[in-house]
């Protein structure tokens, strides 16, 4: 292995505070994180205290969007979601209808967040298989997510839901596919060049380089290309991508000295479950770690060559807040 080189620290969700997003990464089910996604509130319109806004044709019919339809919006509250083909860039695509009625009757108050959450892990993540036609990644880009009612559908009797499927950053934001679902790469990876956001000692949403980051994607590879005789173990992934992303990195930079510049070259790793679901291609990253190995600390600038000179800046720790904070991809 190749001095200083090192697989990042694992990545972690963060967490939100609006729209019902349930995740599945490393393994587990994470709590439904709430994000500013696809949910209509009590002040899509009116603002503070304006009460409900009426929603617009377009969003009315997207929010009743049959099992296939991609939607689309650029609004943070998504008062402008409308229907797009599934072959054009897009943030949501409903997988599945599912009718709450039985357990919420007429009278029944409108859910809290809480309840949200089990409501949208208990109904949306069971028919992600069959509408896929084969497993969804547990560690790959596609969650899923919950579109339901707004509090004035809610009391004039509207118990439908859509179930759905979209790509969420690793700090919360919405990211466009192209394509549907069932025929999309799930593996978590970025397109060579994208820098991702510094978020505490952790990872946030893609950001340009020239901002403090946590880390810059140099290439992507796909272990396929390699491994034509199944799924490789652990070691002999670590063992090629060693390899294979210093020679990424040379190309990437001009051959520059990363550690000159205190930065460590990294690379990701695919489980079986990931590699059974289709995903085979991985990141390969510049990143300066913390001493203490407990995250990154700011880059600012790009490691590609011709670009603005790239180095880790020591920080402050961050204050500590009640949301999580991300590690890498």
């Amino acid at each position: 292995m190749s001095p200083g080189s090192e697989r990042f620290p694992s990545r972690m969700q963060t967490l939100t505070t609006r729209v019902v997003m349930a995740g599945v990464f490393f393994g587990a089910v994470i709590a439904l994180a709430l994000s500013v996604a696809f949910s209509w509130t009590d002040t899509l319109a009116g603002g503070a205290g304006g009460g409900e806004g009426k929603l617009s044709e377009a969003a009315q019919q997207a929010f009743h969007s049959p099992p296939g339809t991609c939607l689309t919006w650029s609004a943070k509250d998504a008062s402008d979601a409308h229907q797009v083909p599934c072959t054009q860039p897009h943030l949501f695509e409903v997988t599945t209808v599912v009718d709450i009625g039985a357990k919420y009757p007429q009278q029944a108050p409108f859910p809290s967040l809480d309840q949200w959450q089990d409501i949208a892990q208990q109904q949306c993540n069971a028919d992600v298989r069959p509408y896929l036609g084969h497993p969804l990644d547990p560690y790959g880009k596609l969650t899923t997510n919950l579109l339901r009612p707004t509090s004035a559908q809610w009391s004039d009797g509207d118990r439908q839901l859509r179930c759905g499927l979209q790509f969420a950053g690793p700090g919360g934001t919405l990211q466009p596919t192209t394509g549907a679902a069932k025929t999309q790469d799930q593996s978590m990876v970025w397109a060579p060049g994208t820098c991702l956001a510094l978020a505490g000692k952790g990872v946030g949403d893609p950001i340009d380089c020239g901002k403090p980051h946590s880390y810059e994607i140099i290439a992507t590879l796909d272990l396929a290309a390699h491994f034509k005789d199944g799924y490789p173990k652990l070691d002999d992934q670590k063992s090629w991508l060693d390899t294979e992303c210093n020679k990424a990195a040379k190309d990437y930079t001009g051959s520059a000295d990363l550690s000159a510049k205190k930065l460590t070259l990294g690379w990701d790793s695919r489980e079986q479950e990931s590699w059974d679901a289709g995903s085979t291609k991985v990141n390969c990253k510049v990143a300066a770690t913390l001493q203490d190995g407990s995250g990154f600390q700011a880059v600012t600038g790009s490691v590609k060559s011709g670009a603005s000179n790239s180095s880790g800046q020591q920080q402050s720790p961050p204050p500590s807040s009640s949301s999580g904070s991300g590690g890498g991809n």
